[in-house]
């Protein structure tokens, strides 16, 4: 592991300890800790964008179709958990006039088949979707194009109310969380219960985080993710030396659908509610940018750009909210014409520029 990768898992380390410490002593408010824990949500969306691009050069432009996946399927979830405590049929079913839930909805009873259903769903609508891309040997900015248009698609299909996710309201009213009731009606017992629930919920997105960050590093430095680097720099090369790049990139993409599934599924009972606004394409956009300000590769480039400008976003969206959009297209201006590969571009940048102004310093003997 090399020194920046052991920095971020220890720093990673550190939040992990401390989260449960500060939060549940008060220390941390309960905002605060709610927000570290959607920031390592958004970590963990952006380590599954840079696993296919800055990995396999493949970019993805519809993560937010895997992502909200993920979270549909808790949501789910919650609401069979809160009708078994309190009886009452979410909103949206009654706004339909439904007596019950849909019988597909059955397997969410179950907490383990719902999280399996989280990490195979995903993966076999991206199995089906990349099956037919790769092996019609679809690549670069035409996949970046089809991958956004999926989740656009997506997205008009779940505003639908006859579809069973909720319509354009969405679905909330999550009355147990990560197995903690929040049914009850004094005041101080549920701000307890709230915070329990945020502190371990923040506590299972950081844990999320470093697992992928130590199984990504330890994926990539394999034969397979060598291959997925050969990919990148000359597919037809590979492909003339004998390998079928269409399984190994199939196999990349599937693993990244079910990483950002993960991260929705741990997103949906922070925020309290889903939407079909998930599945907005410019959230899609958005992880990328997050990822090529951190830098491609690696995935420490992901969490780091994921996590400045997510912070900077939320300071913002208080401070100034109206000013976001042009500081978000100052900072990809910014990276493009002076940082091409991110913020983990800076040091080599900053070593060439003090190494030439040596070179050029009066008395100094060029080699």
């Amino acid at each position: 592991m090399t020194r920046g990768a052991g920095l971020c898992a220890g720093l990673l380390g550190l939040l992990l300890v401390a989260l449960p410490v500060l939060g549940s002593s008060a220390v941390l408010p309960v905002y605060a800790v709610n927000a570290a824990g959607q920031v390592m949500c958004f970590a963990l969306l952006a380590m599954s964008v840079d696993l296919m691009w800055g990995s396999a050069g493949v970019l993805s432009l519809g993560h937010g179709l895997f992502f909200a996946l993920g979270g549909y399927i808790a949501a789910m979830h919650l609401l069979r958990t809160a009708f078994a405590a309190t009886g009452v049929l979410p909103d949206f079913l009654l706004f339909m006039g439904q007596a019950g839930f849909p019988a597909w909805w059955a397997f969410a009873d179950s907490p383990w088949l719902s999280v399996l259903a989280v990490l195979a769903v995903p993966a076999a609508v991206a199995f089906v979707f990349g099956y037919v891309s790769f092996r019609s040997r679809v690549n670069g900015v035409y996949f970046s194009i089809i991958t956004q248009a999926l989740t656009y698609t997506a997205m008009l299909l779940i505003f639908r109310n006859d579809t069973g996710f909720g319509g354009n309201n969405g679905m909330t009213g999550f009355h147990g969380i990560a197995g903690l009731a929040a049914g009850s009606t004094r005041y101080a017992v549920l701000l307890a219960t709230l915070a329990t629930a945020a502190v371990l919920l923040a506590t299972l997105a950081t844990a999320a985080v470093l697992l992928a960050l130590l199984g990504g590093r330890a994926l990539l430095a394999t034969r397979f993710g060598r291959l997925l680097t050969a990919i990148r720099d000359d597919e037809p090369r590979l492909r003339f030396l004998g390998y079928e790049t269409l399984w190994l990139k199939l196999a990349a993409w599937c693993l990244s659908a079910s990483v950002a599934a993960v991260a929705g599924a741990l997103y949906v009972p922070q925020v309290g509610i889903i939407n079909p606004g998930l599945l907005d394409p410019a959230l899609s956009l958005e992880v990328a940018v997050w990822v090529a300000v951190g830098g491609r590769g690696g995935l420490i480039g992901a969490i780091l750009g994921a996590v400045l400008i997510n912070l900077l976003k939320f300071w913002l969206a208080g401070a100034a909210p109206d000013l976001w959009l042009f500081v978000l297209s100052l900072l990809v201006l910014g990276v493009v014409l002076a940082l091409p590969n991110g913020l983990l571009d800076a040091r080599n940048r900053s070593r060439s520029w003090m190494t030439g102004l040596a070179v050029r310093l009066p008395g100094q003997v060029r080699p």
